[in-house]
């Protein structure tokens, strides 16, 4: 009796790996911040509200219009984010020396031990959970991290006029505790911003 080699099973298409990857990925993030959410007192920010202030944090004295840009939003909506953070003194304003008429931002200290303090938490439960994964398993995982880095400058890369419409509710990645959605299409360089602190 001869025995068969069982048939590598076929490779899902683009459309099918497209739409697991997109369903795996939302479901991810909004499981991690619920968790994270756990115990956590202070009020809710709005995703786009995190993205500007993960990005002046990352990049300190920005303009308002590089801030647009890059957070692919109209300058008037940065706008609005900016007086609505600075009111929360997480979010501060300098006039900018070269240009008086513009105005450079700055993190507050408050903001930065926040966005701090969630970036710990999410990388202490992610890396509990990441070594609970077989060995073969994050071994995959590390290997896929250059294609998804990829896929984010792609979407960084569309034109304008191709990006998707602004949505009521963000597709999510991470936020800052239990922040809440809101409409806009910012995100982590080129993608869109998260729902939540990240």
């Amino acid at each position: 009796m001869t025995t068969g080699t069982r048939p590598e099973p076929e490779p899902p298409g683009d459309d099918a790996l497209a739409d697991d990857f997109s369903t795996l990925l939302i479901g991810i993030q909004r499981m991690l911040r619920r968790r994270l959410r756990q115990g956590m007192e202070q009020p809710r920010l709005r995703g786009a509200q995190v993205e500007l202030l993960r990005l002046v944090t990352a990049t300190p004295g920005l303009r308002v219009s590089e801030a647009a840009e890059e957070l692919c939003l109209a300058g008037n909506s940065v706008s609005t984010l900016v007086n609505q953070l600075v009111a929360q003194d997480l979010l501060r304003r300098e006039v900018d020396p070269g240009d008086r008429r513009a105005a450079l931002l700055y993190a507050t200290e408050a903001a930065e031990q926040r966005i701090e303090a969630w970036r710990v938490r999410r990388r202490a439960l992610m890396g509990e959970l990441v070594a609970g994964l077989p060995a073969p398993e994050r071994t995959a995982l590390a290997a896929a991290l250059p294609a998804l880095r990829g896929l984010a400058e792609g979407l960084r890369a569309l034109p304008e006029e191709s990006a998707l419409p602004e949505e009521s509710a963000l597709p999510g990645e991470s936020a800052l505790p239990g922040e809440s959605a809101v409409p806009e299409g910012s995100a982590l360089p080129g993608q869109r911003a998260l729902s939540e602190e990240e």
